[in-house]
Protein backbone atom coordinates (compact mmCIF):
# COMPACT_ATOMS: atom_id res chain seq x y z
CA UNK A 1 0.00 0.00 0.00
CA UNK A 2 1.42 3.67 -0.97
CA UNK A 3 0.70 6.58 1.41
CA UNK A 4 -1.64 7.77 -0.75
CA UNK A 5 -3.37 4.47 -0.75
CA UNK A 6 -3.57 4.71 2.86
CA UNK A 7 -4.88 8.00 2.94
CA UNK A 8 -7.46 6.87 0.73
CA UNK A 9 -8.41 3.96 2.75
CA UNK A 10 -8.98 6.14 5.81
CA UNK A 11 -10.67 9.05 4.32
CA UNK A 12 -8.09 11.54 4.92
CA UNK A 13 -7.00 14.70 2.82
CA UNK A 14 -3.48 13.43 1.12
CA UNK A 15 -2.95 16.86 -0.64
CA UNK A 16 -3.71 18.74 2.65
CA UNK A 17 -0.80 17.12 4.65
CA UNK A 18 1.29 16.76 2.27
CA UNK A 19 1.09 20.74 1.75
CA UNK A 20 1.27 21.17 5.20
CA UNK A 21 4.49 18.45 5.86
CA UNK A 22 6.33 19.00 2.22
CA UNK A 23 7.68 15.24 1.23
CA UNK A 24 6.27 11.99 1.66
CA UNK A 25 8.84 10.97 3.66
CA UNK A 26 7.64 13.26 6.49
CA UNK A 27 4.42 12.60 6.46
CA UNK A 28 5.21 8.80 6.52
CA UNK A 29 7.59 8.97 9.15
CA UNK A 30 4.41 10.93 11.38
CA UNK A 31 1.72 8.34 10.13
CA UNK A 32 3.38 5.48 11.66
CA UNK A 33 4.53 6.85 14.97
CA UNK A 34 0.44 7.41 14.92
CA UNK A 35 0.54 3.33 15.67
CA UNK A 36 1.83 4.00 19.12
CA UNK A 37 0.02 6.86 20.27
CA UNK A 38 -1.50 6.17 23.63
CA UNK A 39 -4.03 8.30 23.51
CA UNK A 40 -6.65 5.98 22.33
CA UNK A 41 -6.43 3.63 25.18
CA UNK A 42 -6.41 6.48 27.55
CA UNK A 43 -9.46 7.40 26.21
CA UNK A 44 -10.85 3.87 26.30
CA UNK A 45 -9.86 3.15 29.58
CA UNK A 46 -11.49 7.05 31.01
CA UNK A 47 -14.61 6.13 29.83
CA UNK A 48 -14.74 2.50 31.04
CA UNK A 49 -13.45 4.21 34.68
CA UNK A 50 -16.17 7.18 34.38
CA UNK A 51 -13.82 9.40 34.39
CA UNK A 52 -14.70 12.01 32.05
CA UNK A 53 -12.46 15.02 32.24
CA UNK A 54 -10.17 12.18 31.50
CA UNK A 55 -11.65 11.24 28.63
CA UNK A 56 -12.46 14.83 27.34
CA UNK A 57 -8.53 15.30 27.07
CA UNK A 58 -7.98 12.17 25.26
CA UNK A 59 -10.25 12.57 22.75
CA UNK A 60 -9.10 16.13 22.48
CA UNK A 61 -5.27 14.98 21.88
CA UNK A 62 -6.62 12.53 19.12
CA UNK A 63 -8.88 14.96 17.25
CA UNK A 64 -5.55 17.18 17.41
CA UNK A 65 -3.15 14.52 16.15
CA UNK A 66 -5.83 14.11 13.49
CA UNK A 67 -6.35 17.50 12.56
CA UNK A 68 -2.61 18.04 11.96
CA UNK A 69 -1.58 14.44 9.94
CA UNK A 70 -5.52 15.38 7.71
CA UNK A 71 -6.91 12.05 9.22
CA UNK A 72 -10.13 13.83 8.39
CA UNK A 73 -12.78 10.89 9.16
CA UNK A 74 -11.16 10.38 12.78
CA UNK A 75 -10.40 13.62 13.07
CA UNK A 76 -14.41 14.80 12.80
CA UNK A 77 -15.67 11.95 14.53
CA UNK A 78 -12.96 13.08 17.68
CA UNK A 79 -13.89 16.39 17.22
CA UNK A 80 -17.48 15.30 17.65
CA UNK A 81 -17.08 13.48 20.85
CA UNK A 82 -14.57 15.97 22.03
CA UNK A 83 -17.46 18.18 22.18
CA UNK A 84 -19.90 16.16 23.79
CA UNK A 85 -17.38 15.25 26.59
CA UNK A 86 -16.77 19.22 26.82
CA UNK A 87 -18.96 19.49 30.42
CA UNK A 88 -19.07 15.28 31.03
CA UNK A 89 -21.05 12.91 30.11
CA UNK A 90 -23.51 12.71 28.27
CA UNK A 91 -26.53 11.10 26.49
CA UNK A 92 -24.71 11.15 23.03
CA UNK A 93 -21.17 9.61 24.48
CA UNK A 94 -22.17 6.21 23.77
CA UNK A 95 -22.89 6.49 20.15
CA UNK A 96 -20.09 8.82 19.52
CA UNK A 97 -17.43 6.79 21.16
CA UNK A 98 -18.34 4.00 18.76
CA UNK A 99 -18.46 6.28 15.18
CA UNK A 100 -15.01 6.93 16.98
CA UNK A 101 -14.04 3.58 17.57
CA UNK A 102 -14.85 2.36 13.89
CA UNK A 103 -13.08 5.43 12.39
CA UNK A 104 -9.81 4.82 14.46
CA UNK A 105 -9.85 1.05 14.06
CA UNK A 106 -9.94 1.75 10.10
CA UNK A 107 -7.20 3.86 10.50
CA UNK A 108 -5.17 1.42 12.25
CA UNK A 109 -6.18 -1.07 9.94
CA UNK A 110 -4.56 0.61 6.97
CA UNK A 111 -1.90 2.81 8.71
CA UNK A 112 -0.87 -1.60 9.85
CA UNK A 113 -1.04 -1.94 5.88
CA UNK A 114 1.18 0.67 5.13
CA UNK A 115 3.83 -0.27 7.44
CA UNK A 116 4.10 -3.53 6.02
CA UNK A 117 4.49 -2.40 2.79
CA UNK A 118 7.02 -0.18 3.60
CA UNK A 119 8.86 -2.33 6.20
Amino acid sequence: MTLKECYGAIEGDYEGVIGRLRTERMVQKFVLKFLNDKSYELLVKSLDEGNYEEAFRASHTIKGVCQNLSFTKLYESSHRLTEALRAGYSAEVDGLFSQVKGDYQQTITAIQELQESVS
